[in-house]
């Protein structure tokens, strides 16, 4: 082939790739937001049997998630937590107020929300039942706490005292990298330099994040990647030493350890090789809502969860999606987390920040 063909099949080549990936980038614009009317009417409501179901946005149109009575009649479904809920769509009559289709789960052709004076819906009205409103706590902009079981000042001294679980089996050499050295365009909200944060008080000295250096530098591919559809990474939490591991788990009551990995066994952050992450947007630097926030012990932070809306559901697809084609794996109690493939080549350890060189 002569050159000048060569030159002109090139050109054709990245002609098509140009627009492929152009093609990619449109195709990748999020969904629009909800009615604005309608954001603080999403969530849990409670059955009387104490049961949840829920109401969500779904391509614009206004849904309710109930518990399937008739497993054999329902058009439309949805698995969640080993319960089937039908997908029941709410036509809207006038402000607040929404019509059912017959044989709903309430009962009722007619249901009307409540809100409270932040403009929150915390009950439905529907024939003559009131189902209040389960709150998950963040909604209202709180951060999520728990009651720890120990203070902070039983919690430190135990946690420096002991020793990581010992292992036995050969290891790679840590490597750890602070992953704004390898990318300055990775955003840090390390929640544990702060008192923002599930138990309420400082747990680092320094707002840094490290993690073992393939690890640090496929997250780096998976940021690069993002930033061409306009999203950039957050980082809350990389590298954890083994004595913090400890301390959540002391702290944490047995009903929501599965929120917080056992130090006994130690957890893949002290090795690493976990990352928690979330999104912003590159031209607004504004960070991306997920429909509960970062470190919610709640089922609204299962991958799996099917409520909120289609925007939320969107930019959780996305990050996992972008995560995983770099060789990470969502943890499916939370959506901000994820594991490197080699997690388990690398040793538990202890090291503190200011020890790492």
């Amino acid at each position: 082939m002569r050159l000048k063909q060569r030159i002109v099949l090139f050109i054709c080549i990245l002609s098509v790739l140009f627009s492929l990936q152009v093609s990619v980038a449109q195709h990748l614009q999020p969904p629009p937001p909800e009615p604005p009317q309608w954001t603080k009417l999403i969530g849990a409501y409670i059955l009387q049997d104490e049961s949840r179901f829920y109401i969500r946005e779904n391509q614009g149109r206004l849904e309710m998630l109930f518990p399937c009575v008739d497993k054999g009649q329902h058009k439309e479904s949805v698995l969640f937590n080993e319960v089937i809920y039908e997908i029941i769509p709410l036509k809207e009559a006038e402000s607040d107020t929404f019509l059912l289709p017959a044989m709903s789960g309430l009962n009722a052709r007619k249901m009307r929300f409540t809100r409270d004076k932040d403009n929150f819906g915390i009950s439905i009205n529907a024939g003559q039942i009131q189902y209040r409103r389960y709150f998950y706590g963040p909604e209202k902009g709180e951060t999520f706490r728990i009651q720890p079981l120990k203070t902070i000042n039983e919690l430190l001294p135990e946690a420096l005292q002991a020793t990581p679980p010992v292992e036995k089996g050969t290891f790679l050499e840590p490597d750890l990298v602070e992953v704004i050295r390898l990318d300055t365009t990775i955003q840090l909200d390390i929640r544990y330099a702060t008192d923002n944060n599930f138990i309420g008080v400082p747990l680092y000295a320094e707002h840094r994040a490290f993690l073992q250096r393939p690890a640090a530098e496929a997250l780096v591919r998976v940021n690069s990647k993002l930033r061409r559809i306009g999203y950039g990474l957050i980082i809350h939490d990389a590298y954890r030493p083994w004595y913090v591991t400890k301390m959540f788990w002391d702290a944490t009551p047995p009903e929501m350890k599965n929120f917080v990995a056992d130090s006994q066994k130690g957890s893949r952050h002290n090795r690493g090789c976990a990352v928690d992450v979330a999104l912003y947007e590159v031209n607004t630097k504004e960070p991306i809502l997920f429909g509960g926030d970062y470190d919610e012990f709640s089922e609204r932070s299962y991958v799996s969860f099917p409520g909120g809306t289609t925007r939320e559901r969107w930019f959780r697809e996305i990050l996992r999606q972008a995560m995983e084609a770099e060789g990470f794996e969502v943890y499916q109690d939370e959506w901000w987390h994820f594991d490197y493939k080699d997690w388990n080549k690398y040793p538990i350890l202890n090291l503190t920040f200011d020890a790492i060189r």
